[in-house]
């Protein structure tokens, strides 16, 4: 008969048992793998379509840092019954990469020298930043305004609109899983612990969702629509929630930066029902350059670019065109059907009718198709009638001058986290023409706004006292009288693309992260 500590040693041995033996199973999964034979008579293509035919064959993806493989160099898939690895060999042109299998990823990293003791004591740093690009699969090309995020806490980002992001990984989540989403593909997720160094590349598989036509005509987008107002309460929730976000605006003049002003900011979001109370910000870090000087004789700054971005959360504050008594101005149809993350969604077409003379908008609504929330809008105000709307853009031009829109486009995203959506993403883009009375060429300037959340809570979430509040109705660039030396340490912020990066080097300014050196 035995005790009950027997029990539970014998237990305990059972356990460990089966914890070893599994170990080695999967071990030996990963030594016969590279071991295994595998035959490609694809012939010449180029490095990155030989890892995807790989891929498919072998069953296992692969992760690498991007500066260790050049995707676009030529090489030869044609092996006949060749183990894994030398084909890997052969494929990258280099017998010094080293190849590590962790569940159905194949780690492709640079096989280092063994390091020596520290002779020192060195505590490991609270946070670890990765850095990395979001690609298609098939044709290498960035995919910009993903979603990145850690599945387990409301931390994230979006890529740029060249699909760079960058992300502080607390070291208390270095067990958690980097989720990646992006409209039309299948969701792909990553444990952290699998990302090696920076510049790491990862790629979405495009999801082709064959929808017979009749389906699609026998939808009526309006219903959508309303099912997804009435789901609004259900979707995105009826607590407020804290928000902490990246916001950056700028002007560019041709291709001239004349100001960039940047800020890490906090967001008292409102309830999305139920509430009475509107949105809150404060700032808690900033900087600005300004390149305008008295050589300038026209210039042009940006008003109320936050209060902007959160007017423009069109599921709190209704989009519209999602408006039931604008709805019938619209005109609406279902153009397609595409995936998000495991799901899908419906992608509603919209566009003013030809008797509704004021500008309104046209665009795309993403609907999920699941639980009806909205997941992104991509809109722009009519060209055709923009030019009547030119009070509602410009409060003041310069004298002798006469300045009007040319376009105006918006994108809103949402992201889900924790069985709930927040706001994700705003982009304003602006262009605006500018002509001196009596002579014969113009000017463009090109006005952007972005607003990247790169952190949700939901508990003990409160509003800010009078005095934190943000003055979001100025000017931003006037409001920031300087620039933190910092920068931003541990906070999260959007990679600048090249060409504001380009413009940033042009004023022959240093910004801590946007220097040359970094690049």
């Amino acid at each position: 008969m035995l005790t009950d500590n027997g029990f539970i040693g014998k237990r305990l041995k059972a356990v460990l048992l089966i914890l070893a033996l599994s170990l080695w199973c999967n071990v030996k999964a990963q030594e016969n793998i590279l071991d295994s034979l595998f035959t490609f008579t694809e012939g010449v293509v180029n490095t990155g379509s030989a890892l995807n035919i790989i891929s498919r064959q072998s069953g296992y993806n692969f992760s690498y840092d991007s500066r260790l493989i050049d995707p676009g160099r030529e090489t030869s898939l044609l092996f006949n019954n060749t183990r894994l690895k030398d084909i890997l060999d052969a494929v990258l042109a280099s017998d010094s990469l080293r190849y590590t299998i962790v569940d159905r990823y194949i780690i492709i990293s640079r096989q280092l020298p063994f390091p020596r003791a520290a002779t020192d004591s060195i505590f490991p740093p609270s946070h670890t930043y990765i850095t990395g690009t979001v690609v298609d699969s098939d044709s290498d090309e960035p995919l910009p305004f993903a979603t990145i995020g850690l599945k387990n806490t409301g931390k994230g980002t979006v890529t740029n609109a060249t699909g760079e992001f960058g992300l502080n990984i607390p070291r208390d989540r270095m067990n958690d899983t980097l989720s990646v989403s992006y409209l039309g593909y299948l969701g792909n997720e990553i444990p952290i612990k699998q990302i090696q160094g920076s510049n790491f590349q990862i790629r979405m598989q495009r999801d082709f969702i064959s929808i017979p036509e009749i389906i699609i005509r026998t939808q009526a987008p309006q219903e959508i629509i309303y099912r997804s107002f009435a789901a609004i309460p259900s979707n995105y929730g009826n607590t407020p929630a804290g928000l902490t976000a990246f916001y950056r605006e700028g002007v560019m003049k041709k291709q001239k930066l004349q100001n960039y002003s940047e800020a890490v900011i906090k967001i008292f979001k409102s309830s999305y029902s139920g509430s009475f109370f509107g949105d809150q910000i404060k700032i808690l870090k900033s900087r600005k350059i300004d390149n305008v000087n008295m050589r300038d004789t026209l210039s042009v700054r940006l008003k109320a670019g936050l209060s902007t971005c959160l007017e423009l959360d069109g599921v709190r504050n209704h989009f519209d065109f999602i408006s039931r008594a604008s709805m019938p101005e619209y005109r609406y149809s279902i153009s397609d059907i595409v995936s998000y993350e495991d799901e899908s969604a419906y992608v509603i077409d919209f566009e003013q009718r030809e008797y509704a003379e004021q500008a309104l908008y046209r665009g795309s609504l993403y609907i999920n198709a699941l639980d009806y929330a909205i997941l992104h809008a991509g809109f722009e105000v009519n060209p055709k009638y923009l030019g009547r709307m030119k009070s509602s853009f410009i409060s003041s031009t310069s004298r002798g001058y006469d300045t009007w829109p040319q376009s105006v486009k918006y994108t809103v995203s949402y992201r889900r986290y924790s069985n709930r959506y927040f706001l994700n993403h705003v982009r304003g883009d602006l262009v605006f023409i500018s002509k001196q009375k009596r002579k014969l060429f113009n000017t463009q300037f090109r006005v952007f706004f972005e607003l990247a959340v790169t952190g949700i809570e939901t508990e003990g979430v409160t509003r800010f006292d009078r005095e934190e509040l943000a003055p979001i109705h100025s000017v931003f660039s006037r409001t920031i009288k300087s620039y933190d030396s910092k920068f931003w340490e541990n906070q999260d912020f959007l990679k600048p693309e090249e060409n504001l990066l380009q413009a940033l080097k042009n004023m022959n300014v240093r910004l801590g992260e946007f220097t040359g050196d970094d690049q």
